[in-house]
């Protein structure tokens, strides 16, 4: 079995590819950072940045949907890190959804689910 088929099935979600504009901060004395998502599941979301951290970090994320009408926003935890350079991946931060209210988890779970629709 190949290393990519055994991390694919590891993911509980599938993923939908996502470009979007993502605010992030890590404490609460840092400024937000922002950078864009490449993709999106209903347990997290890959954000291309080359301002990585520890995996097991938590990290305050918000964004809007493409419309600009519901900010989503709540917390996460970095599970996996790409520096740069380091591979054929992307630098940035693979972010478990940890902490995001029920009206948010159902935005982003259409998010989602429109998204894969059209990748399909």
């Amino acid at each position: 079995m190949s290393k990519s088929s055994q991390k694919d099935e590891r993911r509980r979600y599938p993923r939908a590819p996502l470009s979007l504009l993502i605010q992030f901060r890590f404490d609460t004395l840092e400024e937000f950072l922002s950078e864009y998502s490449t993709d999106i599941s209903m347990g997290g979301m890959f954000i291309r940045t080359e301002q990585l951290r520890e995996e097991g970090s938590l990290v305050y994320l918000q964004f809007y949907l493409r419309d600009g009408a519901k900010l989503i926003e709540g917390l996460g935890r970095v599970v996996r890190v790409n520096p740069p350079g380091g591979s054929d991946n992307p630098p940035g931060l693979g972010i478990e959804f940890v902490n995001f209210d029920e009206e948010s988890m159902k935005f982003i779970r259409n998010i989602v689910d429109r998204n894969l629709k059209g990748s399909g």
